[in-house]
């Protein structure tokens, strides 16, 4: 039997911290309490004093890449820099090549990370103008849900025929995740930039191009969508304070219809950051003014907004230092996500507990994800401890994507993660990552 006793720990769950033992046998929590006694040669001991144990994050929106697009990124490798930041499971996107649109295309990428993955793992089945057939064949037990494009993207899957929408998010009982961009709006702020610049367009225009404006309207409209046929919307990476006007805190998450999600880099970068990082913080939906990260940190800690993810979507330094039109819109984010929320905490922005919340908590009730999510006996023991005082600089050689950069790199996080467990196996101590692929398929509720 594999036992592991956490001991002296801050344990943060349910907006609570106390101290305490925990106790993993084989991949589950066994028993939680003020102390836990046991021979030393009875489990391997750790001792936690000072530092948080949390639940593993669960990171609801990734992009790793496979298959189809390897030279950036793959399941394996981005995996293992999701468990070295402290993200135990991941719910990864359709926008691979061939997309995930079929249910054969979608079980391959199970089969894949099944051979693969160090964290926990589920596929969104992509959703088209034509394939509502395959989307309305997916099983909720075992698919995290469906994912529609509403704004183009990296991997072009735009659903724009608003007849097939609506039927969609009338025929389908699943969770439907939408990426909302208004395309016209996005098309036509091109053209006048265009006018301006020809193709030298400077990626400082980035935000004006895809507009507040432009978020707001597609958002808008899905809202409106999922409120006339009573769908369960969860819209992606919230990037302005428009919109932060349809989402509530008035009734609890368990109860919401609709919920919200913010990224890391809206939350962290400005417009201002552009003319030092350039292309690489250049994402869609694009990092918007201070104004707007003021107004998503507001609706984070009001309850508004449901869930922090990454929207982790590496790719090449050789395609990133291409010119604005060219550069592709994304970047790598899992293995920095939640030092930098507890960068956040320590700057007066966000309590442990709201980050434990967002992060592991919400995400495990939005999709109703079985035994994860939580410190709690009978629950699979995926747990990450955080030292919250070992400074540590992001530099080259510590970073563990496999495009090799991170718009992170030369910052000075004060906190760093230690050890991180998924299904009760050490997959990250001492900040090496263990090659133990212990990562499973995960579950769901419904």
């Amino acid at each position: 039997m594999n036992r592991i006793l956490i001991k002296n720990a801050k344990i943060v769950n349910e907006g609570t911290i106390v101290e305490g033992d925990v106790l993993i046998e084989n991949d589950l929590i066994v028993e939680i309490a003020d102390s836990i006694s046991l021979k030393t040669s009875d489990c391997i001991v750790i001792d936690a004093e000072g530092n948080y144990l949390m639940p593993g994050a669960i990171d609801d929106q990734v992009h790793f890449r496979e298959p189809g697009l390897t030279h950036k990124g793959d399941i394996e490798s981005e995996s293992r820099a999701a468990v070295a930041g402290g993200i135990t499971s991941f719910i990864e996107q359709p926008n691979t090549v061939p997309n995930a649109v079929t249910q054969e295309i979608l079980e391959d990428k199970y089969q894949i990370a099944s051979q693969k993955s160090f964290a926990n793992y589920s596929f969104m089945m992509g959703a088209t103008n034509d394939n509502l057939e395959e989307v309305l064949k997916t099983n909720p037990k075992n698919v995290a849900g469906i994912k529609i494009f509403l704004g183009s993207s990296t991997g072009n899957m735009l659903v724009d025929n608003e007849a097939v929408l609506e039927k969609i998010f009338s025929s389908t009982p699943m969770l439907i995740a939408v990426h909302c961009e208004d395309e016209t709006t996005i098309k036509n702020n091109l053209a006048a930039f265009k006018e301006q610049y020809g193709e030298d367009v400077p990626v400082t225009a980035h935000n004006l191009i895809r507009s507040a404006e432009a978020c707001y309207i597609s958002s808008s409209k899905a809202v409106a969508l999922a409120k006339r046929t009573g769908a369960r919307l969860h819209i992606f990476h919230l990037s302005t304070a428009k919109e932060m006007e349809l989402f509530t805190n008035k009734i609890p998450l368990e109860d919401k219809k609709i919920t919200a999600e913010v990224c890391v880099h809206h939350l962290w970068f400005t417009d201002e950051d552009y003319k030092t990082k350039g292309n690489f913080i250049k994402w869609n939906p694009a990092v918007k003014t201070a104004e707007d990260r003021a107004e998503l940190w507001k609706a984070l800690n009001d309850g508004r907004i449901d869930v922090i993810a990454t929207d982790h979507a590496p790719h090449t330094k050789e395609e990133k230092q291409q010119s604005y039109l060219n550069a592709p819109s994304g970047g790598p984010l899992v293995q920095h996500a939640v030092v930098a929320m507890f960068e956040a905490h320590h700057q007066g922005k966000i309590s442990v507990e709201k980050i434990v919340e967002k992060m592991c908590h919400n995400p495990a009730k939005i999709f109703k994800i079985e035994k994860r999510g939580f410190i709690k006996e009978g629950y699979h023991a995926d747990l990450v401890i955080v030292n919250p005082s070992l400074p540590w600089s992001v530099k080259p050689e510590n970073i563990l994507y496999k495009c090799g950069w991170s718009p992170f790199e030369g910052f000075t996080f004060k906190s760093r993660i230690t050890h991180t467990f998924v299904n009760g196996e050490l997959v990250y101590n001492n900040f090496k990552v263990k090659d133990t692929r212990a990562g499973k398929r995960l579950l769901f509720d419904r």
